[in-house]
């Protein structure tokens, strides 16, 4: 293999790339073994014609096209070694020339990472950030505690703000029933404005066993396009007017709820937590100052191309989120009310920004680590797959067979960009 630059402008590479007669010949016979049962040739079974009749019938080069798609992903990565070349999209090829003496000349088109001059990086000064817990965010924490176990209790009496009804629904538009508006013994908090605008209201004042009859109108905006700006009519029945009742927060408390005796350790136990959760936010927040400093003093031209693969990732992510969820994109778009080609089109509109911001970041972090020569050791990788280990309760050898290559070096540059941004926190001035 040879290769031979050809230009450099910004970040667009060209260069060409001889790939030798022989290796090529070998990439066609791959091709013709793989595709020879597609042809038919008289007097042969099928795939059974040798690779000169093929190519007689069908032109010297008919298995070329595919003998480059076998060769060229083995030579290109060693090519772009040799340039030393960052690429950040497929390369676009053309075939200069095949022939006997030369072999495959292909010329190539690729954008690679920009250039560009670091600027202050060490040093820079940012706010001290405040990690002090104050008493009213542990009585807020206990007080979650209090509604995590609290209990509904019935009440003989009106439907009052903020009381949960458990009701039977049904929904018409006009004599007709629509889809999705019925349900029974559903638990609905009045005043949470979980219901169209308007239904919880009309519940307010009302007792067990009673009906009644709930107008409403559906959002101009609502998902359901059938629905949306109609005003509809629901059929209610009352079945049971309930109350949230909260324990007291005593010793009693502790001990039925925890593994506490008294209200006092509760309250050191959920203090010591609150105060490592604030010093941990602190300490995120205080490196993301840092890096949103160092970010800002340098200029960097970002590639589109990077910009619209880190928006493509984000709408992954969304993606994934969603079947966690349960959800699949469809029907996310049907409560959306949008098609793809509009969800999308908003998506990136809104999170250009973000992506150009985040593509910098990730420019100017791997900029620095290869400036101050950030490598990452055998120990530290090992010490990241035992953490992993007692995470999943797995053992060490367990870990590293689930691992794929991908995933190591994926976790080697992780731990590469985490030192890198130590470095720029330990040296920062913190005012």
């Amino acid at each position: 293999m040879k290769v031979e630059l050809i230009k450099q402008e910004g970040n667009k590479v060209s260069f060409k790339l001889t790939v030798e007669n022989d290796k090529f010949e070998a990439a066609i016979t791959k091709a013709y073994n793989k595709n020879k049962g597609k042809y038919n040739i008289p007097g042969f079974r099928k795939g059974k014609a040798p690779r000169k009749v093929i190519e007689t019938h069908y032109g010297k080069g008919v298995f070329y096209s595919d003998a480059i798609d076998i060769v060229f992903p083995e030579v290109y990565p060693a090519a772009i070694d040799e340039l030393n070349i960052d690429p950040i999209d497929m390369p676009s090829i053309d075939v200069e020339e095949i022939s006997k003496d030369n072999g495959l000349v292909i010329l190539v088109d690729v954008e690679v990472k920009p250039e560009f001059e670091l600027g202050q990086y060490k040093g820079v000064e940012v706010a001290k950030v405040d990690d002090t817990v104050s008493e009213e965010v542990i009585n807020a924490k206990l007080e979650e505690m209090r509604e995590k176990n609290s209990r509904l209790v019935s009440v003989e009496r009106a439907i009052e703000n903020g009381d949960t009804a458990n009701i039977d629904f049904e929904g018409f538009d006009g004599e007709v029933a629509f889809e999705g508006g019925k349900g029974e013994n559903y638990n609905l908090v009045i005043g949470s404005a979980s219901f169209i605008p308007g239904f919880e209201e009309q519940l307010v004042g009302k007792k067990a066993g009673e009906e009644v009859e709930v107008n409403v109108t559906f959002p101009e905006e609502y998902h359901a396009a059938n629905l949306a700006g109609k005003p509809v009519v629901f059929k209610v029945k009352v079945n049971d007017v309930k109350v949230k009742e909260l324990p007291e927060l005593n010793d009693e408390f502790a001990q039925d709820t925890t593994e506490f005796n008294s209200l006092e350790e509760l309250r050191a136990d959920v203090t010591a937590k609150a105060q490592e959760e604030a010093k941990t936010a602190a300490n995120n927040e205080l490196r993301n100052s840092v890096i949103e400093k160092v970010v800002a003093n340098t200029e960097v031209e970002v590639p589109e191309v990077m910009v619209n693969h880190e928006v493509e990732n984000q709408l992954m992510e969304l993606n994934y989120q969603l079947q966690y969820q349960g959800f699949g994109m469809e029907q996310f778009l049907q409560m959306t009310g949008k098609t793809m080609e509009e969800f999308k089109a908003e998506f990136v509109a809104n999170r250009r920004e973000e992506a150009v911001r985040n593509v910098k970041t990730s420019l100017v972090i791997e900029a620095i680590a290869k400036a101050e020569d950030v490598q990452v050791s055998e120990e530290e990788v090992n010490a990241e797959i035992q953490k992993m280990a007692d995470a999943y309760n797995m053992t060490v050898e367990q870990v590293r067979e689930a691992l794929k290559a991908t995933d190591l070096k994926d976790m080697e540059g992780q731990l590469k960009i985490r030192k890198t941004i130590d470095l720029l926190v330990d040296s920062a001035t913190i005012a």
